[in-house]
This record gives structure tokens, sequence and C-alpha cells, in this order.
């Protein structure tokens, strides 16, 4: 008999063997049987396809699942002490797709480097609850001055386009309704003529103010010096 194991000393695959032609063999991973491949039954001529395929099931059975992920990656950023690198790779990816597991641990990174208002915005898009994302929604609502339509905007892409979450969806109600009370009443069309026709006007009068000015200071000035030139006139 021959036990298999882990790295962590866990029982993976017992081998119960006598040989292919000589008895049974038996794989077994957590207490689950698995058929033994063609050619290894009890009794059967051993031949090489046979034992090939038995190797291929116990080494699909004993090789442990290969974790590449973003979160896994990040949190490898993180044992090694890089904790910005680990925060960009987490926003690089939250921008695109929407990950809970992704914002909670870019909200830990960032409540961690103590930037509360980027936890809170990480975290208001998950379902995590608790003291701490109280207190990182809370600074970024303050960083925002309660500016719904800032606010909003400072969400990942990702969480602003999910739909379903009752948070999100109250926030971008709010952030339209701020958006459109933002619209300035007197920039109307008609109020703009009105004031260019108003100043067209004005400079005209002033114009022509000036003009008369101008010609009755010359006829005075014409009299002055005929009176000058031909006494007695």
């Amino acid at each position: 008999m021959v036990l298999l194991t882990s790295n962590k000393s866990k029982p993976l695959v017992t081998l119960i063997e006598g040989g292919c032609g000589q008895g049974a063999w038996l794989v077994c991973r957590d207490g689950e049987p698995v058929r033994p491949p063609a050619g290894c039954a009890p009794g059967a001529a051993s031949d090489r396809s046979g034992h090939a395929a038995y190797s291929r099931a116990v080494s699909d059975q004993t090789q442990e699942p290969q974790e590449d992920g973003v979160v896994e990656r990040a949190r490898a950023h993180l044992e090694a002490g890089r904790e910005w690198k680990a925060r960009d790779l987490l926003v690089g990816h939250v921008a695109g797709d929407y990950d809970p597991a992704a914002l909670e641990l870019l909200g830990e990174v960032s409540y961690a480097m103590r930037d509360l208002p980027s936890a809170g915005a990480a975290w208001f898009g998950t379902s995590r609850r608790g003291a701490d994302v109280d207190a990182a929604i809370e600074a970024w609502r303050e960083r925002h001055h309660d500016h719904f339509a800032q606010m909003w905007s400072s969400l990942p892409r990702s969480v602003r386009d999910l739909h379903g979450n009752k948070r999100v969806d109250a926030l971008r109600r709010r952030a339209e309704q701020s958006r459109g009370s933002e619209q300035p009443p007197d920039h109307r069309p008609h109020a703009e003529s009105e004031s260019s026709r108003r100043g067209i006007d004005t400079a005209t009068i002033i114009a022509v103010a000036l003009g008369v000015l101008f010609v009755a200071c010359a006829l005075i000035g014409f009299v002055t010096v005929v009176r000058w030139l031909v006494p007695g006139a």
C-alpha cells in the first residue's frame, strides 16, 4: 500500500496495488473511489496504455489547483510588502470588471494605507458591512461634501455600470437629479438675444451723443475763429 500526501500532509490518494494481472488497483481521494483505468482490472494483462492511463489518473487526482487570479496576485504583492502595487492592480481590474472580492480587497488595502475615502468608494458597491465600512464611507462623503455627482464619478466604472444594487441605484438617481438642478436658469437663447440688443442700443446712443458733442464743439470753435479774423462780425 502506498500513501500519497500533499505538502500539508493531507492524504490525497491511497493506492493498494498488487500489480496489473495480480490484484485490483484502488485509487481513493477523500474517501471516494476512482475507477481504475482499462488494462489494470483484476486479472487483466499489463500493458503500457493501462499504465499510462493510470499515471494520468493519479496525476490528475493529486495535482493541486493553480491560482493565478487578480486577487491572488494582489495578495502576493501584499505579502511582499508592495501595497501600492496591489492597489494599482486592483484598481485597474475593477475599472473594467465588477468583482466583489477584488473590491473588498481594494477597500482593505486602501483602509490599511489610511486612505479612508478610497476605501469607502471601493466598499460602497459591495455587500460588506461593519464599523470600518461605515467610517470609510463617511470619510468618502466628507471628501466630496455630499455632492452626489462627484461621489458618483469617484466610484469604479464597473460599480457605476452595476444595476440591482440598492445603494448604487439610489446614488445614481441622486447624481442625475443633482446634475439637472445645477443647470443655470438664465442661460436661455432669448435672454441672451435681449441682453445683446440692449448692449447694442446703449453703445449706439453713446456714439451718437459723442458725435453731436464733437460737431457742436467744432461749430463753436469755427464761430470764435471767424470773430477773431473779422472784427465787428
